[in-house]
């Protein structure tokens, strides 16, 4: 067996794929003050429904992918390791004055409370040039003085960054023996290590986060590990990372801070894994969970990335996917501002008490609640039966009673405030990157998100909405097909025409061996390794970079460097409208991503079972519809089939979650037994041909 784990803020989700294809879903209450707890509770459950003790079940398990947020939530709470800062004599408050730049032109800027408090920043008297020569030798006094100021301050952590140090990393090793020697035990991260490339924000910055977040995740595996061996568990623990990859846990340990966007990373391989049976290679993928709201893009089967990511208001620089987060999810709860106005979020009921309809000693409304009143959900996770007159108390006195509106008026408030907050995330990562949503699919996932799909993709002009059997254990699913992956970079900056390709040649080769043996230690064959080359470009003048795929196979010659300058314009005329071909380029840095390639599933079809859905009906409910309740039929979602077709208003039940078809909709099972979802009077296989660029 092969287990997917992933950790959220309310529910811990699991994907149990058997050797025979077939797969179990489970959904456990995250338990925020020890998620082993949580986890092991969950292993636990499906042990039971095997009928095996749980050390004889996880003897069976061959893999476990384990996504969490425990280093995200570190972050946001700013609950992470008490940590010192090393660097450049001269320089100390480089890290904590960050960028000039106002994310929010119009809000009165306000930092973030800093990762290193400015007690703990020592500065080292040392030197590199920028060609890389030492022109201040390290000072080993100043050193072992900072490891003092540390020691009395009870620091668990230490990043070390120097200026220039890129170019030359002696200093920064150097600097960590003495760390070793005077401080052992604690965790030390080096600039060199975690982000050897020009912008020296941006390297300490990361640097820092990596030191926050290491002592944090450290335990966390470390107790985690040692629970499944007690347990019987002798197969391989892989962890999600935000690059959409996984990688072991000594290597996720070293780079922890590699796993800041873990839980949502598996969205988009899981993506394209289920929208393989139609060849979907553009689509938005959304995931509402119980306490946010994660969108991404992928177009042509590639998902966005991005090396500008900020986290709680830090600049992390490695490559993360583009995902967006806002605080709207099931657990998210409705208040009144001052002026009046109804808002939805970013404060979460959680897993406990959670929602005030989960009888758990919740007051607060939240989106479940509104769900539930409105007829749309009547349980939660499969196990919980809901407490509808709590839901009733909570948004009466909560929404209805300060906004002077009835109790319906109030819930369908809610509705609508949470669907407009998740259409404008959207739009943040394809309006405002210059994609029209209208030409994707929406992919929808998470054990809220189909309650909410159809008036978010009306609102956007989305045609299509693809909802997956396993919707509700999405990114778990995603994360089991995921590849272990590495990305490295090196800056080389140098104008385009004085290029040695030799000499870049030679930084590939250095950084693809120490990668391959990176992979050694996750034991990849050399056989499944894939290597992607890409190099950072800019007109000379600018300031952001663009990256551009290179060197194809390795090909490393003056006739590949011809072929990447007319990427560079082709991607930047892409990106901002425009490129100057006679302008001269200059190459900033190199990156390389290796691959080790794990097993993928085939993916299933199923024989036509024919339009007619009336076997899977179950009953019908009292649901609101166009401002009045509406008597609405509910379908068990398991006994739909490929080619049953179900028309609006509906309700489709599944053990984990619910989807909501509007009444201006229709939903069919397709080939894969997922669900397609889109205006009633289209037609479903046009849509698909459209979306998939294909002639009648």
């Amino acid at each position: 067996m092969r287990v997917g784990v992933d950790v959220g803020g309310t529910f811990t989700d699991y994907l149990i794929k058997d050797n025979d294809g077939s797969a179990r879903i489970y959904k456990t209450s995250t338990t925020p003050h020890d998620p082993t707890i949580g986890l092991i509770n969950g292993l636990n459950k499906a042990a039971k429904d095997a009928g095996l003790p749980l050390e004889e079940w996880l003897g069976k398990v061959e893999t476990i992918v384990h996504g969490t947020t425990i280093t995200t939530n570190a972050v946001l709470t700013g609950e992470g390791a008490r940590t010192g800062f090393i660097t450049t004599a001269g320089f100390r408050d480089l890290l904590n004055m960050q960028r000039g730049i106002k994310e929010k032109q119009f809000e009165i800027y306000a930092p973030p409370q800093p990762l290193v408090e400015r007690c703990n920043i020592a500065v080292v008297r040392e030197r590199v040039t920028v060609d890389g020569e030492a022109v201040t030798p390290l000072n080993e006094d100043d050193v072992r003085e900072a490891a003092r100021l540390f020691r009395t301050q009870g620091v668990e952590a230490v990043a070390v960054s120097y200026l220039w140090s890129f170019r030359n990393e002696s200093h920064e090793r150097r600097t960590k023996e003495i760390l070793d020697q005077e401080l052992p035990g604690v965790y030390v991260s080096l600039s060199t290590d975690i982000l050897p490339q020009i912008r020296v924000y941006e390297r300490h910055s990361t640097t820092a986060l990596n030191s926050y977040v290491g002592p944090v995740l450290t335990r966390y595996l470390s107790r985690l590990q040692h629970r499944l061996q007690e347990l019987g568990f002798r197969g391989s623990l892989l962890i999600m990372q935000s690059n959409g990859g996984v990688m072991s846990p000594d290597v996720a340990q070293r780079f922890a801070s590699n796993t800041l966007l873990s839980g949502p990373a598996g969205a988009p391989q899981a993506g394209l894994h289920y929208g393989a049976v139609h060849h979907f290679r553009n689509f938005i993928t959304v995931d509402m969970g119980g306490t946010s709201f994660d969108v991404a893009l992928v177009r042509d089967g590639a998902p966005s990335m991005t090396t500008e990511g900020i986290i709680g208001g830090h600049r992390i620089a490695s490559p993360i996917l583009d995902i967006h987060t806002v605080g709207s999810g099931g657990g998210s709860i409705a208040w009144i501002d001052a002026g009046g106005l109804l808002n939805v979020g970013p404060k979460s009921a959680g897993a406990s008490p959670g929602p005030a309809c989960y009888g758990r000693g919740g007051t607060l409304p939240t989106v479940t609640d509104a769900n539930h009143v409105l007829g749309y959900l009547d349980f939660a996770g499969g196990e919980l039966t809901l407490d509808g007159d709590a839901a009733h108390a909570a948004i009466k006195r909560h929404v209805a009673e300060p906004l002077g509106i009835d109790l319906l008026e109030a819930a369908y408030g809610v509705y609508q405030v949470v669907n407009a907050d998740m259409a404008a995330a959207i739009a943040v990562v394809s309006v405002q990157r210059g994609y029209d949503p209208r030409e994707f699919v929406l992919v929808v996932a998470g054990g809220a998100g189909p309650l909410h799909a159809g008036p978010i993709a009306r609102d956007l002009g989305i045609p299509l909405v693809q909802i997956p059997r396993e919707s509700s254990v999405f990114c778990a699913a995603g994360m089991l097909i995921s590849d272990l992956k590495h990305d490295y970079v090196h800056t080389y900056a140098e104008e385009f025409n004085t290029l040695d390709i030799h000499a870049i040649a030679a930084i590939y080769q250095d950084i693809v061996a120490r990668a391959m043996e990176t992979l050694k230690t996750e034991n990849v064959s050399a056989e499944r390794a894939v290597i992607d080359y890409s190099a950072d470009l800019r007109y000379v003048g600018q300031f952001n970079e663009v990256e551009v795929p290179a060197f194809a196979h390795g090909n490393f010659s003056h006739e590949a460097l011809s072929h990447l300058a007319l990427a560079f314009h082709h991607k930047h005329d892409e990106l901002y409208g425009y490129a100057t071909p006679a302008a001269p380029i200059e190459l900033i840095n190199l990156r390389v991503t290796v691959r080790g390639v794990t097993d993928k599933p085939n993916v299933e079809t199923h024989p036509l079972h024919g339009h007619d859905p009336s076997a899977a009906r179950t009953g019908w409910r009292e649901a609101w519809f166009d401002g009045a309740y509406v008597s609405t039929a509910v379908y068990d979602g398991l006994k739909l089939f490929n080619g049953n077709v179900v028309g609006g208003p509906a309700i489709v039940v599944q053990p984990t979650t619910t989807i909501l078809v509007p009444d201006d909709f229709e939903l069919t099972c397709d080939a894969g037994n997922n669900y397609l979802m889109y205006r009633k009077g289209a037609n479903v296989g046009e849509l698909i041909r459209k979306l998939n660029g294909e002639s009648k």
